[in-house]
């Protein structure tokens, strides 16, 4: 385990929270890019709660520091890579969370990734990428999750990590499209799965301090924290207590909905993750 992770780990073993420490008490949770981030958050906020945990993701490596940490730490956790825009990969990722815990009672889609680039230059492949990781691998998940849940008439909760895009985000439109979309999804799919006790939600973080943010330029990070009205960036940790909340019973009266955590990013400020072009630099006072 690398110096970082472990206190990483050691972070996350401790740092308090406002949730009931009993809360996931016999209860399971699969939370998909579990290896880091907010993923790594969310699991180890879960697991301390008392849930029996798995992680999925693309690295190996990354869910084996994560299982061991949280395992040295007294947590109840297995791991699996999976390639979430996989049908047979995500089958298979179901069928191995029940043999390690039993049924389900929480999925948080958490897996997701972009890069920056300006809209006239996304090519093709490119988006196609971004949008069956975020949207359609997002979707897939769901769907498996609600189809054991239905057939065996158990309830379950859905929440998925989304972005605050309300006014869009330029430089990375795909990503930007692919979240909205989810949003629409998990919409529309907390109508139809309502009368089978299947509720879903999303959390749409701003900035988030993680690894993640080391595909932007030094340049466009400098303004990142400028971009709302705190003038700060979320930390994994309060996602992650927003997801425990929202997957909880706390939350039973609530389906369809989307939680913003940015700041106030979406009232004041603006986010570019590519360089302003010069047209929107701030128009100087007259003399």
């Amino acid at each position: 385990m690398s110096p970082t992770s472990l206190v990483d780990a050691q972070r996350l073993a401790s740092a308090p929270h406002a949730l009931a420490p009993d809360l996931y008490i016999g209860r399971s949770a699969l939370v998909s890019g579990g290896g880091s981030g907010i993923g790594k958050a969310i699991a180890w906020l879960l697991g301390r709660l008392g849930a029996r945990v798995v992680i999925c993701g693309r690295s190996p490596e990354r869910l084996a520091e994560a299982k061991a940490a949280m395992g040295e730490a007294g947590l109840t956790v297995a791991a699996l890579p999976c390639d979430i825009r996989d049908e047979v990969a995500v089958t298979a990722l179901f069928d191995f969370a029940e043999r390690q815990f039993g049924p389900l009672d929480l999925l948080v889609n958490n897996a997701g990734g972009q890069y920056p680039q300006a809209a006239l230059d996304v090519v093709a492949k490119g988006w196609r990428t971004v949008v069956d990781l975020n949207l359609t691998g997002s979707w897939l998940m769901m769907q498996a999750a609600a189809r054991r849940w239905a057939a065996a008439e158990r309830p379950g909760a859905v929440v998925n990590i989304v972005a605050a895009n309300s006014r869009g985000m330029p430089g990375i439109v795909h990503s930007s499209s692919a979240r909205a979309g989810l949003i629409n999804a998990s919409q529309t799919a907390a109508v139809e799965w309502a009368p089978y006790r299947i509720r879903i939600n999303c959390v749409a973080p701003g900035v988030v301090e993680t690894d993640g943010l080391q595909v932007y330029s030094p340049e466009v990070r400098a303004g990142f924290a400028g971009a709302n009205p705190q003038k700060a960036f979320a930390d994994p940790w309060d996602i992650a207590q927003m997801v425990a909340f929202l997957g909880s019973d706390a939350a039973k009266f609530m389906t369809g909905s989307t939680v913003t955590m940015d700041g106030g990013g979406a009232l004041w400020g603006e986010l570019w993750t590519t360089e302003r072009p010069d047209y929107f630099a701030p128009i100087a006072a007259p003399p």
